[in-house]
């Protein structure tokens, strides 16, 4: 598996629409094959900072998820929406196994 934890923080006065760009983005991802999780957190004492939690098959289904349409309007949409730019962490998975997770 591959696992992605992606660190946004968000200018203030942006924070409604980068949910809302976000969660519509988030909602597209989750119909893509290759995705198991895609999660999205906000900070509770700092309700500017977001993570999202991306689960994928494997590194080729990540590289699918950022060629597709949802994606880019995504990703243009929310750039000037960043206080600083965003930051990712690749992760594997120890427990539970890749057959404990649902698919």
């Amino acid at each position: 598996m591959f696992i992605v934890h992606v660190y946004v923080q968000v200018k203030p006065e942006h924070l409604e629409a980068f949910q809302a760009a976000t969660v519509v983005n988030a909602r597209a991802s989750v119909q893509e094959p290759g995705i198991l999780r895609f999660d999205v957190v906000q900070q509770t004492d700092d309700p500017a900072r977001f993570v999202l939690v991306e689960v994928y098959r494997d590194a080729a289904a990540n590289a699918a998820h950022r060629e597709t349409p949802h994606y880019a309007v995504w990703r243009d949409t929310v750039a000037d929406m960043m206080a600083v730019p965003r930051t990712r962490t690749i992760y594997h998975e120890l427990f539970p196994d890749v057959n404990g997770w649902k698919s």
